[in-house]
C-alpha cells in the first residue's frame, strides 16, 4: 500500500534536487571546460588523447539531464530536447565506445544497459526508426560482452526489452518471450555473468502476457498497477532500487512506451489516469510523431567529427549524417 504522504515528500524532494542541490549554472560551468578540452583535442587531432573525447561525453549529458530537468520538472514546460539530446548521448557513448575495444578493453563504460534500452525505446517513440536500427544491431552485436554487460537487475529493464521486441517483431538469442529467463540461462551455460537478472518480473509478468489485450479495462487495470508498483518504489528515491534514482525516478517511460505502442497498433489506451505519478510534468510531455531531431549540440558535434575523420571503422562512417531531417522524412 502506497503512503500518499510519503510519494509527495519523495517527489519533492525529486524535484528539489536540481534546485537546491545540482544546480543548473554549476553543470553549464562543467560543460564549458568540457567543450574547452574538446576543442582542443579537436584542433590538434590528437589521436593519443581522444579517448578524452569519450569520458567527457559525460559532460555533455549531465548538461543536458540538468537542462531537461530546469525545462520541464522545474518550469512544468513540454520542451523535450534536453531529454532527446541525453539519449542522443547514449547513442554517440555506444557508438565511440565500440573503437576502443583493442586500444583499452576494459576501460569503464560511461553508459549501462539501463540506459541503453531506455534510449533504444525512446528512439521508438520519438519515430527515429534509423538511429533506433542502429542501435539496436549495436545492443546485438555486443549483447553479454564488456560494451552491453546484460546482467541488469531491473524489471522493468526486462519488460521495455521484451515488449519493444514483440512490437518491432524482433528477437534477441533466438527469442521475445521470456527474455530475461532464457538470457539468464544462456550466460549460465556461457559461464558469463547474470546472478542480477531477476528470476521473475513482478507485475510486468503479467504485463507482457496482456499488452495487446482490447480490454479497455483491462488495460487500465494493469497500467495502474504498474503505477503502483513504479510510485512504491519512487517513494524510496535517493535509496538504491529500481526507481530510487534522481534521474528518471519519478518519469514513468515503461508506461509510457506501453500506451506508445498500443497506440501505434491501434488499441484502445487511458485517456486520463488520476495518480501522482502519472501526473507530473515530465509524465505529461507530449512527443510529435515523428518528433523533431534536437539542435546540435557544438561539442558533441566536434567530437562526431573527430571520429569520423580518424577512424573509417566508426560505424556512423557506415550511415552518412544522423540525427537531422532528411527529405520528406525523418530517417
Amino acid at each position: 500500500m502506497i503512503n500518499p504522504k510519503k510519494l509527495e515528500m519523495a517527489y519533492k524532494r525529486y524535484s528539489n534536487n536540481f534546485v537546491d542541490g545540482i544546480k543548473f549554472e554549476d553543470v553549464k560551468d562543467k560543460y564549458n571546460v568540457s567543450r574547452s578540452k574538446i576543442e582542443k583535442i579537436a584542433e590538434q587531432n590528437d589521436t593519443e588523447k581522444d579517448h578524452i573525447l569519450l569520458i567527457n561525453l559525460n559532460k555533455i549529458f549531465s548538461y543536458y539531464l540538468s537542462l531537461w530537468k530546469n525545462d520541464v520538472l522545474i518550469s512544468g514546460g513540454n520542451n523535450a530536447e534536453g531529454l532527446k539530446n541525453m539519449q542522443k548521448i547514449v547513442f554517440y557513448q555506444c557508438m565511440c565506445q565500440d573503437l576502443y575495444t583493442i586500444r583499452y578493453p576494459e576501460m569503464i563504460l560511461g553508459y549501462s544497459f539501463r540506459e541503453v534500452v531506455i534510449t533504444l525505446v525512446h528512439f521508438a517513440m520519438y519515430g527515429w526508426d534509423r538511429e533506433e536500427n542502429i542501435l539496436f544491431d549495436f545492443i546485438i552485436q555486443h549483447f553479454g560482452g564488456h560494451l552491453m554487460d546484460a546482467n541488469e537487475e531491473n524489471r522493468h529493464i526486462w519488460f521495455l526489452l521484451e515488449l519493444y521486441l514483440q512490437y518491432r517483431n524482433k528477437t534477441i538469442m533466438g527469442t521475445n518471450k521470456k527474455l530475461h529467463l532464457a538470457v539468464k540461462n544462456k550466460f549460465k551455460e556461457a559461464e558469463l555473468r547474470c546472478g542480477s537478472i531477476p528470476e521473475d518480473l513482478n507485475i510486468y509478468d503479467e504485463v507482457i502476457e496482456r499488452w495487446s489485450t482490447g480490454d479497455l479495462e483491462e488495460i487500465e487495470h494493469l497500467i495502474s498497477k504498474m503505477s503502483q508498483y513504479h510510485s512504491a518504489l519512487a517513494s524510496e528515491i535517493g535509496q538504491p532500487g529500481e526507481f530510487g534514482d534522481f534521474r528518471y525516478g519519478f518519469y514513468p517511460f515503461e508506461i509510457l512506451f506501453l500506451i506508445h505502442v498500443r497506440r501505434k497498433l491501434g488499441l484502445p489506451v487511458p485517456t486520463h489516469l488520476n495518480d501522482l505519478l502519472m501526473n507530473t510534468p515530465e509524465a505529461k510531455m507530449v512527443f510529435g510523431d515523428p518528433e523533431p531531431f534536437p539542435e546540435r549540440d557544438p561539442a558533441l558535434q566536434m567530437i562526431d567529427q573527430f571520429y569520423r575523420k580518424n577512424y573509417p571503422d566508426y560505424i556512423p562512417n557506415q550511415h552518412g549524417e544522423l540525427f537531422q531531417y532528411r527529405g520528406d522524412k525523418y530517417a
